[in-house]
């Protein structure tokens, strides 16, 4: 049975959440059903676009600690998505 801790869900949680499913489509972080990696740009994008989205709608309501938190996980999901973008114009 899970208890309220397990339920309640944070700021912070919630943009680790969306950012952990941002490298699952870059093929960074495995699915959680079977642990495998595959590259889905356009789950990666979608997760970096509500990222994105999350830090316009809650600026000025974010902790300092959560502010640092969102910014970089924008930095790196954005450049992980321009590397492997550039990945895939080599292969072409």
């Amino acid at each position: 049975m899970m208890t309220n801790d397990l339920l309640k869900i944070d700021l912070t949680t919630f943009f680790l959440s969306i950012s952990s499913a941002a490298f699952m489509g870059l093929g960074i972080v495995p699915t959680p059903v079977g642990g495998g990696r595959s590259l889905d740009l356009e789950l990666a994008r979608q997760n970096i676009d509500l990222l994105e989205l999350m830090y316009e709608k809650t600026q000025g309501n974010r902790s300092p600690e959560e502010d640092r938190l969102i910014e970089q996980l924008l930095f790196e999901t954005r450049m992980t998505f321009v590397e492997k973008l550039k990945e895939l114009k080599r292969k072409e």
